[in-house]
């Protein structure tokens, strides 16, 4: 068994925490004094801890002579978004939820194995929009992750579904979990929010990122979403929330929705439309 670790400026911690969400052996420790966290991730390999290190930087270790069978990972039981899609970690059966659409995301070191808030609320959104639009209606997932949102779009009826992430790593995690899947028809590809351009619009736009880089980069996202389309942001602690939306007002947004879930925002919007707001 190996341990990779690293050091870190605790106004990371929420970034490390997301990073390895769904990995039951990650472990994220504040330092005495309150300035700092340790994150640690034991692996099965000296070649999965090196790969880790590759992407973060940090430290190895070796350790010996533990029980690490008796420390497996917990069974996560799956995920059921409205009683029409199901999010599972392990394989199933393919009978085992009959009539419902089935996706199968094991953690990785891609962030999106469902059941962060942040996902789970999205893949909600995401769903009830759906059933609202033609088929063949339009989708961008910006920071796509394991691309389980990019998925259940396309498993929903969208036709175009444009995905991508800057972190190649993850982009490599949702490719074998297209292919795990089964699902065709979604051009997926590295880049970044900031530098992808497009004169393409869309009818759903998902960006799952941080509050930062929302507030930053919602001026080009304004453009690729249709007029009178739907934008889901998440992502967003709490304290945040007031900050994102008053860009995304800026940007000709008008929230419809909010939804809170522990410490976590997701919000649902249309461009140029009026409304209230419903929690």
């Amino acid at each position: 068994m190996w341990i990779w670790s690293k050091l870190s400026a605790v106004k990371w911690a929420d970034a490390w925490e997301e990073r390895f969400y769904g990995n039951p052996n990650s472990v994220i420790t504040e330092i005495k004094g309150g300035k700092s966290v340790r994150v640690e991730v034991y692996c099965n390999s000296e070649a999965d801890a090196e790969a880790i290190r590759e992407q973060f930087g940090g430290s190895l270790r070796e350790l010996k002579n533990r029980n690490w069978v008796a420390m497996g990972a917990p069974k996560v039981e799956p995920l059921m978004i409205r009683n029409r899609l199901v999010i599972s970690q392990i394989e199933v059966e393919a009978d085992r939820y009959p009539g419902k659409q089935v996706i199968v995301v094991p953690p990785e070191m891609a962030f999106g194995t469902g059941d962060h808030p942040t996902t789970a609320t999205c893949l909600r959104l995401l769903v009830d929009q759906a059933g609202d639009l033609a088929p063949g209606w339009g989708l961008l997932d910006l920071g796509t992750g394991s691309g389980v949102l990019a998925m259940a779009g396309r498993l929903f009826g969208a036709g175009e579904v444009t995905a991508f992430d800057f972190d190649g790593k993850a982009v490599e995690v949702a490719r074998r979990n297209l292919t795990r899947n089964g699902v065709d028809g979604i051009e997926l590809f590295e880049n970044d929010v900031f530098r992808w351009e497009s004169d393409r619009r869309f009818e759903v736009v998902v960006a799952n990122l941080f509050s930062s880089v929302l507030i930053e980069a919602l001026p080009r996202i304004e453009k690729w979403v249709k007029p009178d389309g739907c934008l889901i942001l998440s992502g967003i602690l709490h304290d945040q929330w007031s900050a994102v939306e008053e860009r995304a007002v800026e940007c000709g947004f008008c929230c419809l929705q909010k939804k809170k879930v522990g410490k976590w925002v997701t919000a649902f919007f249309r461009r140029g439309r009026d409304g209230a707001i419903k929690s």
